[in-house]
């Protein structure tokens, strides 16, 4: 789904969204949307798969889709694509070792046919 299909969707009132929240493992996903959704972040584990969190912002529910970033799991990022409004690309900018495989991880997304809006 493009940018105009999202204004298309606020115009209409349709005040739902599928939100795909992806990065490398270890990245801060999990905890992003802890925080987000007022939640405990003392003991977070990796995710295996996805979990799914809807949080309301205003007058709007964000269904966020927060997807494990191992490396087995990453080629099934693609499978999660499908009736996406928006992703959500997270990076540890700490952790500078990993920047390189974070960038060719977000190229390979992004030479996808993504259906969403980046």
């Amino acid at each position: 789904m493009g940018l105009l299909s999202i204004i298309r969707k606020i115009k209409k009132k349709e005040k739902e969204m599928r939100i795909l929240m992806v990065g490398l493992d270890n990245s801060g996903k999990t905890t992003i949307v802890l925080k987000m959704n007022g939640e405990d972040t003392s003991v977070i584990s990796p995710t295996l798969g996805f979990n799914i969190k809807t949080i309301i912002y205003q007058k709007y529910t964000l269904n966020i889709w927060d997807v494990g970033g191992q490396k087995t799991i990453r080629s099934y990022w693609r499978n999660y694509f499908e009736q996406t409004d928006g992703l959500v690309w997270v990076v540890d900018s700490s952790d500078l070792r990993r920047l390189d495989d974070c960038k060719m991880e977000l190229d390979n997304l992004l030479k996808e046919e993504l259906g969403c809006c980046l």
